[in-house]
């Protein structure tokens, strides 16, 4: 079998770049994730999670949910997974996630979604190639409650960068 030829399979640019984002700026991340009982469960014995209201639907029912709870670190992760499309797929360095809240707790069977809101640009002193981007994200379910919020900042490469 003939090696194929990787020049024929150009690389599409995705993401945003630096001079993409200014602060007040909206995203509706287009892409939604329902969460379910497989998810928790999963999660719960690879992140060695033992809390029972993540595998336990008698538990959970016990202590007043009607289903199982997704483990809150199973939805924090899910929406920064939802909102990389718009925000940091171009690449850059992710600089760390701040002011996190878990405002309500997220059940099997709900479905969360993303929006984010650009809080700050700047270039980057040290590193003039990049800007450093800081994000408010918002996840809700499909009610449209506010389950989960925090800030997430990353450097983001400049196209318009002094080489």
């Amino acid at each position: 079998m003939a090696q194929p030829d990787f020049s024929e399979f150009p690389l599409i640019p995705k993401g945003n770049q630096f001079e993409d984002f200014r602060e007040g700026q909206r995203f509706e991340h287009h892409w939604g994730r329902t969460l379910t009982e497989s998810d928790t469960t999963l999660f719960a014995a690879l992140a060695l999670r033992f809390t029972p209201l993540y595998f336990n639907r008698e538990y959970a029912r016990a202590h007043d949910h009607a289903e199982l709870v997704i483990d809150p670190l199973l939805a924090l992760c899910t929406v920064v997974g939802l909102s990389v499309e718009d925000l940091s797929e171009a690449g850059g360095p992710f600089l760390g996630i701040d002011r996190v809240e878990f405002h309500r707790p997220v059940h099997a069977g709900d479905t969360l979604n993303a929006r984010s809101t650009v809080v700050s640009a700047r270039t980057s002193k040290k590193r003039p190639r990049f800007g450093i981007v800081t994000w408010r994200t918002e996840g809700v379910n499909q009610n449209e409650e506010l389950v989960l919020s925090y800030e997430r900042t990353n450097l983001v490469q400049r196209r318009s960068a002094e080489r």
